[in-house]
C-alpha cells in the first residue's frame, strides 16, 4: 500500500512537500516514482528515485525546481516542489515498480496540488 498527502492549495511562486508512506513490501526493493495527472490531460511522469537515492530522474518540466528524496527507515518517498506555477496543478500519485522491473507494482491514492495565478 502506498499512501500520499501533502498536497493543497498554494500561490504561484509557493512550495509544498507531499510524502508518500508504504506498507506491505519491501520498501528498499523498489523504485519510486511520482507521476501526475493535470485536468483534461494524460498522466505525466514527474520523478523517480532509486532504492539508495542514487540515481534520481526529473521531468524536464520539474527540473532544479522538484527534487525527490526517500527514507528507506521510514518506508517514505518525498517531493519536494519550489517555485510552484500553475500548470503544476494535478493530482499527485506515488508508485512503486521493483529494481529492474517495466510497470509499476503499487499505487498510492493520490493528493491535489492546485496552484493558484
Amino acid at each position: 500500500q502506498l499512501q500520499a498527502s501533502g498536497g493543497g492549495l498554494v500561490q504561484t511562486g509557493g512550495s509544498l512537500r507531499l510524502s508518500c508512506e508504504a506498507s506491505g513490501f519491501v520498501f528498499k526493493n523498489y523504485v519510486m516514482s511520482w507521476v501526475r495527472r493535470a485536468p483534461g490531460k494524460e498522466r505525466e511522469f514527474v520523478a523517480a528515485i532509486s532504492w539508495n537515492g542514487g540515481i534520481r530522474r526529473y521531468a524536464d518540466s520539474v527540473k532544479v525546481r522538484f527534487t525527490i528524496s526517500r527514507d528507506n527507515a521510514k518506508n517514505t518517498v518525498y517531493l519536494q516542489m519550489n517555485s510552484l506555477k500553475p500548470e503544476d496543478t494535478a493530482v499527485y500519485y506515488c508508485a512503486a515498480r521493483e529494481t529492474g522491473a517495466q510497470s509499476f507494482d503499487y499505487w498510492g491514492q493520490g493528493t491535489l496540488v492546485t496552484v493558484s495565478s
